[in-house]
């Protein structure tokens, strides 16, 4: 038997097994069992077709034009030949006019490379609405931007700042202010307020100064599925508050059961006048602000008055420990305090009435927490302490509406409206400021509002 080298072996066997790979595969194709398709050619226009069809209309060509930083694409696109134009406004079926010359609208960017849309409008002669333009389905107005570069301008503007946005797109700021604008408009006009049975109302403070102009007035829905920005509009007045109340409607009104504010008189007076029937809860974070604002003027007399002596050094770098809760403090911070107390200093006294304050919270019964609510509101005005006293008033004054906290207890959330705050200030810096009030509110709607967006046959972010 003649014996062959090994590597011819080797070679005679990988021919074999190509063969048989060969005739398995035929044997496959021939059965119907697909196997690793061919690879296809795909040009842009095919890629635009599958991503982004606009009925009536084709793709005529698409067109590479210029060069380096003014590279571009032109997509030029006709009317299908078989479908009829349709009136811009009415959207029925029109004869033609005549046509207008060739407009360019933005479209998304393809490999970094601006995309431009290249048309010649026709007009319609409309029984109803006479001579208009056609209804082109990629366009808004008469705005320049195509609808689908409009969202996508407006996405990347929730996550980068508008200039950021900008820059990484080769557009101008103009462009993605007036995307977030359309983006905002249409979201407004098509968003739902059914469910809404929790309100919250706060203000945020803009500018420099404490007039009303440099305040905005926030309404929030509060409930546990849904917490969003519902209206923002200027200063913080009983106007401002009623007006934005008053643009959501009887109907959501009627069906709040619970609203959360702070201690600011004008908004206590507006919801009992257009909210009565709802439950009022005060939000514990600014009752917890109050007191800890106390103890920090008592602190600052307190250190004034015994500037030099032994006495004071003890209140030296002690501010943020005694705004924290007593629970959160550990270690050496820990044994200052109680050295604070021991000292039997005024801020020491204030810090324990403000611990103290905190088993109000922990109470199910509301005839037990008014109790304890009146017994430790006796103790402070037995004190000298005057900045606790002005306190211990407010509460007092304000008894009925704290206890309201216990019968929403597990309803509203009490850091929900300072935790839409806190997005709001994020929101605020990451655009490092905006020079007119109606980029911000626009800037808020988009971010905080949970606004509804159109749909388009491709996501593109």
């Amino acid at each position: 038997m003649r014996r062959y080298p090994l590597a011819a072996r080797r070679r005679s066997a990988g021919r074999k097994t190509g063969a048989w790979l060969a005739f398995v595969a035929t044997a496959n194709i021939a059965a119907g069992v697909k196997n690793n398709p061919p690879t296809t050619q795909v040009t842009v226009k095919a890629i635009l077709n599958r991503v982004q069809r606009f009925a009536g209309f084709v793709y005529r060509s698409v067109v590479l034009c210029g060069e380096g930083r003014d590279l571009r694409l032109e997509v030029h696109v006709e009317p299908h030949a078989g479908m009829h134009c349709r009136c811009g406004k009415c959207l029925q079926a029109c004869p033609g006019y005549d046509t207008l010359a060739e407009r360019s609208w933005l479209f998304v960017p393809l490999w970094n490379i601006p995309v431009w849309l290249r048309y010649a409008p026709r007009r319609v002669e409309c029984p109803t609405h006479g001579v208009v333009v056609e209804h082109l389905p990629w366009s808004d107005g008469k705005r320049p931007i195509a609808k689908a570069m409009l969202l996508f301008l407006a996405r990347w503007a929730r996550r980068l700042s508008w200039r950021e946005t900008a820059r990484a797109f080769h557009t101008s700021w103009e462009a993605v202010y007036r995307s977030v604008e359309w983006c905002v408009e249409w979201g407004l006009a098509h968003r739902e307020l059914n469910g809404v049975t929790a309100l919250g109302v706060d203000e945020i403070h803009r500018g420099k100064g404490k007039r009303a102009h440099n305040f905005f007035t926030l309404i929030y829905q509060l409930d546990a599925g849904c917490r969003r920005l519902l209206w923002v509009g200027p200063k913080r007045t009983q106007a401002s508050l009623r007006a934005g109340l008053e643009s959501l409607g009887p109907e959501v009104l009627r069906n709040v059961r619970w609203v959360c504010s702070d201690m600011w008189q004008p908004y206590l007076q507006v919801v009992a006048r257009k909210l009565g029937h709802a439950w009022h809860v005060l939000d514990r974070f600014h009752i917890v602000g109050h007191l800890n604002q106390a103890v920090d003027r008592i602190r600052r007399a307190e250190c004034a008055r015994l500037q030099g002596s032994v006495r004071g050094k003890r209140l030296k770098r002690m501010r943020w420990r005694l705004l924290k809760k007593h629970s959160r403090v550990r270690g050496h911070a820990r044994q200052k305090l109680h050295s604070l107390v021991r000292a039997k200093l005024a801020t020491g006294r204030a810090w324990i009435l403000k611990e103290v304050f905190q088993e109000f919270w922990t109470y199910r019964s509301p005839f037990h927490a008014r109790l304890f609510l009146r017994a430790w509101c006796a103790l402070v005005m037995r004190t000298r302490l005057e900045p606790m006293k002005k306190v211990a008033r407010t509460l007092r004054h304000h008894e009925g509406l704290l206890l309201n906290w216990f019968h929403a207890k597990g309803e509203v959330s009490s850091g929900a409206v300072e935790g839409m705050n806190n997005k709001i200030r994020v929101v605020t810096r990451r655009s490092y400021g905006f020079r007119t009030d109606n980029a911000l509110v626009l800037a808020l709607y988009h971010n905080l509002g949970r606004l509804p967006e159109p749909q388009f046959t491709h996501e593109f972010c």
